[in-house]
Order: structure tokens, then sequence, then C-alpha cells
């Protein structure tokens, strides 16, 4: 976040990351993760296409009113302004956005840009992770985001998410190829180097990612890097929890 904006407000965004987890604390995604990991990677792709800090703080806290956080309090910590961004989130509706109509600017954003950035980046996690869903709702979340969150995300100016979503919706709607069933088959050999307990979780992301890479090379690179970091981050799967901070270096 620091890239886009030098002097953003850190310090909120540490609070709302400990406000999400805190009424988060005890529930799970389908993939047996704590629910905060899917509100850390929505904030992160936010972050990543520039908004600024009071977004990302509603993309931390997008999903808090499934939660007993009692009515008022975000707007009593958080100001008024990530409230009702929060409740706008929820109540929009990504089909009555015709595609061109809204644009991103992530220095100032509008409220329907700032709505419109989190819906898109919480569709791409939940894509990402689709694979834990029943294959009947998998096919139609991949046909509704080629449909209508593919064009939105190109004609905003995203076309890196467009490209993404439409290769994990095809991956979904269409067979896959035998080169990616064999680089499938060694990720998830490599995902053995991984405590027990994170393998699915990782197997599943790696498999999202690898979907979304157009070519038989792309996909060979993105498994040797694998490789090369899986040692890495086995090590740091290993460390006892609870000692740094998720947003700090």
């Amino acid at each position: 976040m620091r890239t886009h904006h030098p002097q953003a407000d850190i310090a909120s965004v540490e609070r709302a990351y400990e406000e999400a987890a805190h009424w988060h604390e005890g529930e799970t995604r389908r993939s047996g993760d704590p629910y905060i990991t899917h509100c850390l990677a929505v904030a992160a792709i936010v972050a990543d296409i520039g908004m600024p800090a009071a977004v990302v703080c509603a993309a931390l806290l997008h999903d808090i009113e499934d939660t007993n956080c009692p009515p008022g309090r975000i707007a009593d910590r958080f100001g008024e302004d990530i409230a009702q961004l929060i409740s706008a989130v929820r109540r929009s509706e990504l089909r009555a956005v015709p595609p061109g109509d809204v644009t991103l600017e992530t220095a100032t954003p509008t409220l329907d840009q700032a709505v419109l950035a989190i819906r898109l980046a919480d569709r791409l996690h939940n894509m990402r992770t689709i694979g834990f869903l029943a294959p009947a709702t998998q096919r139609r979340k991949a046909s509704e985001t080629l449909e209508v969150l593919v064009p939105l995300a190109r004609t905003t100016g995203l076309p890196g998410m467009s490209s993404e979503l439409q290769a994990l919706s095809a991956a979904v709607l269409q067979p896959a190829s035998s080169d990616f069933a064999v680089t499938t088959r060694i990720l998830a050999l490599l995902s053995l180097m991984l405590p027990a307990k994170q393998r699915t979780r990782w197997r599943q992301e790696w498999h999202a990612e690898l979907a979304a890479l157009p070519t038989r090379q792309t996909r060979a690179r993105f498994t040797f890097r694998v490789l090369l970091g899986a040692p890495a981050l086995s090590l740091a799967l290993r460390r006892p929890a609870g000692r740094e901070h998720p947003w700090r270096a």
C-alpha cells in the first residue's frame, strides 16, 4: 500500500485487521482456513490495485455484518465513511452496473468506485478458492463471473484481474489439458512438504494461480517457482503463531 500511497494511515489498517480478526474468530471457510484469511486476501488485492487506506480497511471489514459485531460499532471506531462503504458493498448488485460506466480512480475514489474494487477483489479470491464448493455452485459462479465480472474488470481498467477471472472461470467450465493435469500433480506432490493441515489450502491456491496462466511455458515457470519456494514456505508455516503482525514487514 505504501507503494501507491506513501503517506497512508497504516495504523488504521492494523486496527481494522484486529477488529475483523476479533469478530471472525472461530469462523472458518469451506477449506477449513480461518475466515480472516479471506478478509486479508481481499484487502491485499484492493491494496495492490492502488486503493487508499480507507478502502483497504473496508475490505478487511467487508463481511463484518455477518458477525455479532454490534450495530454502530464500526462507525464509532472507523468513521461513518467506512461504515457506509461496507453497507454499500453489501447492497451492491454488480449486474446493475453496465460495463464502462465506472472506472477506477485510486487516489480519491468515489463510493461507487470503492464498492466495485472490493466486490471485484472479493470475487477474485473466491474464484481462486472455488474448488471447495459443490460442482454445481462452481459452474454457476464461474458462468456469472464470465458474464458479469470479467467485462466489468476489463472496462474498469483492470485487465490483469479480468484475465485472471476469465482463466479461473474457464478452468471450471472447460476440461483441463493433459499438460495442465501433469503440472497439477507435481504441485500436489510439492504440497506434501507442508504441514498436513495446510496442504489442501495451498494446493487449491496453487491450482487457481496455475489455471490463470495461458501457456505451457508460463505454467512450467510457475511450478518451478513453487518448487524453489516450497522449503521456505514449509518452515514459515511451522513457526509458532502469534508473534508477527500480518500487516508489519
